[in-house]
């Protein structure tokens, strides 16, 4: 009977578990997430950690049937009597090896369905080309002629390993034998009686001991599980990578010449190069996401990177400061494993040791160059992308490591400097901050943390990597210390992920390959994940890469659309302010504005050559007379006059001449020529054109006129060709007609009067003014003046009683000067009466040589005869033709020298200094300025930006 009532419960049960567990609705497993994805949005799952089951107390401890859903049950009245013992101890016991078994079991089915399900999804990523067979090469269809595909299948686990993991049945059976003894032996009574009674204190020692070593062992079991699949997919990866780059370089050679499309990362790092040109005005800022790498000075920053990256690529240094300026890196997938600059098109082999180290000394270079005099640190971003095969596709930013004391050779703002510069980036409400942290010191003296806390107080874009973990193990002394660091209980910082990476031995000569061997078997040894205190999916590089590219395009799917929206209405804004400002100008850029001037200014250097000869001819002349004429008044004909026949005159003449001509009046010819050019160029250049001039020109065209007029040089054989020319003209006397004598007259009367008028002005500046100024304008003689004016008139009677009196006056004239100026009561110094009587004689000479000129108009007659039976002399004459002609001669030879070679020489001086200037942005900002200017740039830029923007969406939604 009672038998019959223990059945009929049993069955009861039975019956609410089939009906209860036939109406429970299935949900999307988590296994079918990716595995680093479980470690960032699901980091507490159950399935992802081992849970030690929960004491229980009372009946519940020892029910076999605790995780059944509970439900009435009518059970029979127990006689108070009789009371039967219950031994549960084999049904908790086969009950526990039966849960532990399947989930071996289970774990290892789930991970070869995995291996298999992820394989078939790299299959389904190639692109079905059935419907492009007339565009794609045979080759591509053969392509399992190279991927030996069996091979593949022989590496996913078969049903022999599987039955390795199965439990064992005997042991089942057995287990299920006790249970079976437990329905059958036995009396209710004793049941209850046994579930009250605890053992003694050995039997639970036993317990406790017997489970711990079994927990360990399962652990370690499903550690090793873990990673033999985790090296089956990295083994198909890696047969995935070969067969895409296969693929690529079948594709790379074109064999039917196709146009490859832009990669999307590439389309996204065009936007990102655009936006850091772009000076953000009306408010519009760069909020698009990219990943932002900061942490201490040596915190392994740039080794992150490198293993991300595959490659050696950042200078290295020890202790010192490498990482001068942001170094923006964008990886993408490609055949070959290059990197390459922004702003060139050198391509750098990424497996060429040469290569690389030349890659390293160029991104040093940048650094050195970006950074200003004075300063540590630059803002100003390089930019560098990288291509190989199985690369993660982001953009990464690589920060100055953060200080914490300005030591020697560092300028005084360089902490303050960085910490600007991280929060310029971090400050992005888009950008994933990649928080580098050295596992080796002490989490104490970390500075980086707190800044990043700082920008993202919730860590909800915020990946936390500890590095050097390898020598953090070795020196820490409690590991559960570096269990603290990982889940973040030692930072105020939270974070979305945590992660632990080894980046070498601290050989900088290491292999990337060497590297992740080294980490992996690291790893694999390491008590970290033996205990349970890091996960499998929070360790290596390669899982961090993983989690960050996934973070990096979730963000950037959230929020490019945003990003376009922003910039078409900032493009509305410029718009609309161009229409109503310039509503008849072009919107011309400073780069169109800078090619529109460089063609005015070349056509203004052309119109020179057609200057005419005679304009050139008579400039020339005329300037260079301007700047020989004191010379040859001063130091040639007043000296010659001087002499007492025309003998001596002509000696003088002569000799002054010869050596002027050796020594000064080439040189002087060229500076000549060479000032007359730059005049008519600036003429040129400065001229107003009317309503077409565009004064928005006027700085860069100085600015050019400048820098062409100092790189200009004349030729240096000019001055040896123009000295024997001069020489030459000078020696010639013979005056062939009456109007070459009345052209020298009339020359030597111009020279004579302009001097004659400077002498008159300088005396009158002497003496002061004269009566009628006196009374007409009431000005006064200063006491000075008076003195000069005394000492003139003196001096003008003793000359009207010695008109030819020499130049010089005798110690006793101006004894006797001085004497009868003093019986007048004036006091005189002998200085004062020598400089006086310079001009007074001087006026005389001048007056008397005008006299003698005209006196030589009808002198031709008498020099065809070299004046024989003649009173007349016109030597003077003759030397101011010889001047007169050497004049000519010389601005006819500068002239043919301007028009034949130094105009040519000039346009292309200043073609290169447009050339110059086309190269150097800074330049062109400084001459073209002004509201009409950065209006264009802005409206051009965020056109730009804007169409980027909209292909990458495009590009973004179709490879959806």
């Amino acid at each position: 009977m009672w038998r019959l009532r223990r059945a009929a419960v049993a069955c009861e049960v039975c019956q609410y578990l089939v009906k209860h567990s036939s109406g429970i609705k299935g949900s999307l497993p988590l296994q079918k997430l990716h595995l680093v994805s479980r470690s960032i949005y699901h980091s507490h799952h159950p399935t992802l950690k081992l849970q030690r089951p929960q004491f229980r107390t009372s009946f519940h401890q020892f029910s076999s049937l605790t995780n059944l859903p509970l439900c009435k049950l009518k059970l029979s009245p127990i006689k108070y009597g009789y009371q039967p013992r219950r031994n549960f101890w084999p049904a908790r016991l086969a009950a526990r090896l039966l849960k532990l078994r399947y989930l071996i079991l289970g774990s290892a089915v789930g991970g070869g369905y995995t291996a298999k399900k992820t394989f078939d999804q790299w299959k389904d990523m190639i692109p079905d080309l059935s419907d492009y067979k007339w565009i794609v090469p045979d080759i591509v269809w053969e392509i399992d002629e190279y991927i030996d595909l069996e091979k593949i299948r022989k590496a996913l686990p078969n049903s022999e390993d599987l039955a390795k993991l199965a439990p064992d049945f005997d042991k089942i059976v057995e287990s299920l034998s006790l249970l079976k003894d437990f329905f059958t032996t036995g009396s209710p009574g004793e049941t209850a009686f046994r579930a009250t009674d605890h053992g003694s204190e050995g039997d639970k020692h036993y317990r406790k001991v017997t489970d711990k070593e079994k927990i360990d062992q399962l652990q370690e079991e499903l550690l090793h599980t873990q990673l033999k699949y985790q090296r089956i997919l990295e083994r198909l990866e890696k047969e995935n990578k070969e067969l895409r780059k296969l693929v690529l370089q079948k594709d790379d050679k074109g064999i039917h010449h196709r146009k490859l499309k832009k990669s999307l990362i590439d389309m996204y790092s065009e936007v990102l190069d655009v936006l850091s040109d772009y000076d953000a005005s009306y408010n519009t800022q760069d909020h698009l996401p990219r990943v932002v790498v900061v942490g201490d000075q040596s915190a392994g920053k740039t080794s992150v990177l490198e293993m991300i990256a595959q490659a050696r690529i950042f200078p290295r240094g020890s202790g010192e400061m490498m990482t001068r300026s942001p170094v923006k890196v964008t990886l993408s997938e490609g055949p070959h494993h290059v990197a390459l600059f922004k702003d060139s098109s050198r391509e750098f082999d990424l497996t060429k040791e040469e290569d690389l180290a030349a890659l390293r000394h160029e991104i040093e270079l940048r650094m050195r160059k970006n950074v200003k005099e004075g300063c540590t640190v630059s803002p100003e971003t390089i930019s560098l992308n990288v291509k190989g095969p199985g690369l993660q596709r982001m953009v990464l930013v690589d920060l100055p490591g953060v200080i914490n004391t300005v030591t020697s050779g560092m300028a005084p703002d360089t902490k303050e400097t960085i910490f600007s510069i991280s929060k310029a980036y971090m400050q992005n409400p888009n950008a994933i901050i990649l928080c580098i942290q050295d596992g080796s010191v002490d989490a104490e003296r970390s500075i980086v943390t707190d800044l990043v806390s700082q920008m993202d107080p919730h860590g909800r874009r915020t990946i936390f990597v500890l590095t050097k973990v390898d020598l953090a193990e070795k020196n820490v002394a409690s590991p559960s210390r570096i269990q603290q660091i990982i889940e973040g209980k030692l930072f105020p910082m939270k974070a979305l992920g945590y992660f632990a990476v080894v980046t070498g031995k601290g050989n900088s000569s290491e292999s990337i390959e060497a590297i992740r061997e080294y980490e992996e078997e690291f790893f694999e040894n390491s008590k970290l994940l033996k205990t349970s205190m890091l996960k499998a999916h929070q360790v290596t590089t390669r899982n961090l890469s993983l989690a960050v590219s996934d973070c990096f395009w979730k963000m950037v799917r959230e929020s490019v659309e945003q990003q376009a929206d922003s910039f078409k209405a900032t493009r509305f804004n410029l718009e609309t302010e161009w229409k109503n400002n310039y509503p008849r100008l072009r919107e011309l850029d400073r780069n169109e504005l800078f090619e529109k001037a460089k063609n005015e200014i070349l056509d203004e250097v052309i119109s020179l050559s057609q200057v005419t000869p005679k304009h050139w001819e008579e400039i020339l002349q005329q300037s260079l007379w301007e700047r020989v004429s004191t010379h040859v008044i001063e130091n040639i004909y007043l000296p010659a006059a001087q002499t007492m026949n025309s003998g001596t005159f002509n000696t003088t003449v002569d000799i002054k001449l010869k050596q002027w001509t050796d020594k000064q009046l080439p040189n002087k010819a060229v500076e000549v020529a060479w000032e007359t050019l730059q005049e008519e160029f600036s003429r040129f250049m400065t001229e107003p054109k009317g309503k077409e001039h565009d004064d928005i020109f006027d700085k860069l065209k100085e600015a050019v006129k400048e820098e062409s007029i100092k790189r200009h040089k004349w030729n240096d054989f000019a001055e040896d060709s123009l000295r024997v020319i001069q020489h030459n003209a000078l020696e010639d006397r013979s005056i062939s007609d009456k109007q070459q004598w009345d052209a020298a007259i009339y020359f030597m009367e111009e020279a004579l009067q302009a001097r004659l008028k400077d002498t008159e002005n300088t005396i009158e500046n002497m003496i002061g003014p004269d009566w009628k100024k006196r009374w007409l304008y009431w000005k006064n003689r200063t006491q000075e003046q008076f003195v000069h004016n005394e000492t003139k008139n003196e001096l003008e009677k003793m000359l009207k009683c010695t008109e030819e009196h020499p130049a010089y006056l005798a110690s006793d004239e101006i004894t006797t000067v001085r004497k009868n100026l003093e019986s007048r009561g004036v006091e005189v110094d002998p200085s004062l009466i020598k400089d006086t009587w310079h001009q007074v004689y001087r006026r005389h000479f001048l007056k008397t040589a005008l006299n003698h000129c005209n006196l030589c108009r009808r002198g031709f007659y008498y020099y065809q005869r070299h004046f024989v039976d003649s009173e007349l002399e016109c030597n003077d004459v003759v030397l101011f033709w010889r001047i007169q002609r050497m004049l000519a001669i010389t601005a006819n030879t500068l002239r043919q020298q301007l028009t034949n070679t130094e105009v040519r020489r000039l346009e292309k001086n200043v073609k290169e200094v447009l050339e110059d200037f086309a190269e150097d942005s800074e330049k062109k900002v400084q001459l073209l300025t002004g509201k009409r200017v950065q209006l264009a740039e802005d409206l051009k830029k965020v056109r730009e930006i804007q169409e980027k923007l909209d292909a990458f969406i495009e590009a973004l939604h179709q490879e959806k």
